[in-house]
């Protein structure tokens, strides 16, 4: 391939790509099916349910037409592979031509199925008609999920291709192509699994995501996961109204001194051990008085007189959990964001220190 053609391959991966998993560069752009297709969706609030029936379905029809679009785009990129001719292009061009123009055909013949009769072939029409009473259809389940999505109260956490939403009787969990709903009263709750990241890139600090199942009593309903941040886990709680189990025994890190403490640990385990002398004995920390004392102020972090860190001359006297504590509870809790890269003074001497100078007693 020509390199017109190699650059324009590399720039449509990259579109296509970032068009279906949305970041939020393309977010802040408007370079997404809901903001293109606003004026067809219509109001999420005024109308939860059939703007996600219009959105899934816009969303697939987007999706379809992308490798129509890289075949378009290289008849310009590469003119000397003839492709505007469909006849005169190579055998493996005419394959992908097809394919590239089958896909959004597939795709606009399931839009049109789903749309008729007022979108009751929908796949969401059909998953709303399996929670409603003998006497009513899908519409009347819509209509509920309508107006407590309107109130203030509901719970909502995510991206919009990754959304939870939990109101007084629903459940629901927003993807990119389907939305996922379960009555409140016929779920079962149980934490799976848990992600410690020890830097967010929104906020440069530690974070924990925890996944929980979502499984209902209703055969006809399937199960399905949520994800989200464990600071978000104790307002999750206050609006469900069956219980959370754990079944993974997972640790949830509910506060933000909970999730550093866990970080400083990881980051104090890889720094320089400080080797013991035989003959001192460690008495147990000060500052818990359950442990002994296990850590060590050492000055790793630059030379001896360079830099705000100072040489602490004290004996081991605190344990790796106090330390951690006690540094995080010396920092700007309106700046989180700082918290790894400050220095805080020694809790006995004032010797000021960082992370990179908790030594783990070897």
């Amino acid at each position: 391939m020509d390199s017109p053609a190699v650059t324009f391959t590399l720039a449509y991966l990259v579109f296509a790509v970032c068009f279906v998993f949305t970041p939020n560069e393309f977010r802040s752009a408007g370079l997404t099916v809901q903001n293109l297709l606003a004026g067809w969706l219509g109001s999420e609030d005024a109308a939860f349910v059939h703007y996600h029936l219009r959105r899934s379905t816009g969303t697939m029809l987007a999706h379809g037409l992308l490798p129509l679009g890289y075949y378009i785009g290289m008849c310009f990129a590469a003119p000397e592979k003839q492709l505007f001719y469909f006849y005169q292009a190579s055998e493996g061009w005419e394959i992908f031509f097809l394919l590239a123009v089958l896909a959004p055909t597939v795709t606009g013949i399931l839009a049109y199925y789903w749309s008729r009769n007022g979108w009751d072939n929908h796949p969401l029409a059909r998953t709303l008609a399996f929670h409603a009473l003998p006497q009513s259809g899908w519409r009347a389940v819509a209509s509920s999920i309508n107006t407590e999505f309107r109130r203030i109260d509901k719970f909502a956490t995510g991206a919009p291709g990754a959304r939870v939403i939990v109101t007084d009787t629903w459940v629901i969990k927003v993807t990119t192509y389907s939305l996922h709903v379960a009555q409140q009263q016929d779920i079962h709750l149980t934490v799976t699994d848990s992600r410690q990241h020890e830097l967010s890139p929104d906020s440069n600090m530690p974070v924990q995501f925890l996944t929980i199942r979502v499984a209902s009593i209703n055969p006809y309903v399937k199960a399905f996961d949520i994800r989200l941040n464990s600071s978000e886990y104790g307002e999750l709680r206050e609006k469900l109204h069956a219980p959370i189990r754990n079944a993974a025994n997972v640790v949830i890190h509910q506060s933000l001194s909970d999730l550093f403490l866990e970080t400083f640990t990881s980051l104090v385990e890889i720094n320089q051990t400080y080797p013991v002398p035989s003959n001192q004995e460690l008495e147990p920390c000060i500052g818990c008085m359950q442990t002994n004392a296990n850590i060590k102020l050492v000055k790793n972090c630059q030379e001896p007189n360079e830099g705000e860190c100072q040489q602490c001359y004290c004996r081991p006297m605190w344990c790796l959990t106090c330390m951690g504590k006690w540094f995080a509870s010396r920092q700007d809790q309106q700046h989180p964001e700082t918290w790894l890269s400050s220095q805080v003074p020694c809790p006995t001497c004032r010797a000021k220190f960082c992370i990179l100078d908790v030594c783990i007693i070897q």
